[in-house]
């Protein structure tokens, strides 16, 4: 049988066995939903690298950069990390640089696995039917906040293991917590995210639309993937 385990915190990577697994990066507010979202508008290629310096070389190589830190847009790049910054009609066909505070820096560190994809709510379905036709043990990798654990990854972590539970094997405390605090908190996921530390820091900045909207379920069908140095959408068979 299948197994499915979570990662709580890219600190806690090491743990983990990465070669013949799928890892599933999750970055819910708001990386994934970006790339998620730009992909499903028409976005080629989004390069994810974990370093400003990285963004700004590709930058210099002609490529749009987006680059955010501590949940503002870096200066000197183009896009922020807003899902709405990536629906604009001249990026279809472009090639972004990206990096964010979090979810690039999950993406590299994950470059062992079998295959990186990318989750969020706005694809759950779409990823929960990939891995369910895949023969691969899954990893779900929270990106969380500096290294530490966040409400929003785990909670999305929970929903795709509550979809599958009854044909992946669950043995990690990390993936049953997880799908537990999911079961408490999935009739008003916005109620329950209320109090975490990244909602208000991002209320703080007046982002309450991006919340609102990355907390929608299955806007998209699209799945990114990471092909080299880059995340394009997967082409299913």
């Amino acid at each position: 049988m299948k197994k499915i385990d979570i990662c709580l915190t890219p600190e806690l990577l090491h743990l983990y066995e990465l070669t013949d697994r799928i890892v599933v990066v999750v970055d819910i507010l708001r990386a994934t939903s970006c790339m998620t979202t730009a992909l499903a508008h028409g976005v080629e290629k989004i390069i994810p690298v974990a370093t400003l310096e990285e963004c700004r070389a590709l930058q210099a190589q002609g490529y749009i950069s987006a680059a955010e830190r501590d949940a503002k847009k870096a200066d000197g790049f183009e896009l922020d990390n807003s899902p709405f910054s990536y629906m604009q009609e001249h990026l279809k066909g472009k090639t972004i640089a990206m990096t964010t505070t979090n979810g690039t820096l999950a993406i590299t560190r994950s470059r062992e696995a079998i295959q990186v994809i990318i989750g969020s709510f706005l694809n759950k379905t779409a990823v929960v039917e990939y891995l369910r036709s895949q023969p691969h043990d899954v990893l779900i990798l929270c990106a969380g906040w500096k290294g530490r654990v966040n409400l929003e990854d785990t909670l999305f972590a929970g929903a795709v293991v509550d979809e599958l539970k009854d044909e992946f094997l669950i043995e990690d405390d990390a993936t049953l917590g997880a799908h537990t605090i999911y079961g408490c908190a999935k009739y008003n996921m916005l109620k329950s995210m209320a109090s975490s530390s990244h909602v208000k820091r991002l209320h703080r900045l007046n982002l309450a639309r991006d919340i609102e909207f990355c907390i929608r379920e299955d806007e998209y069908q699209v799945i990114p993937i990471l092909q080299g140095n880059a995340l394009v959408a997967m082409v299913k068979a």
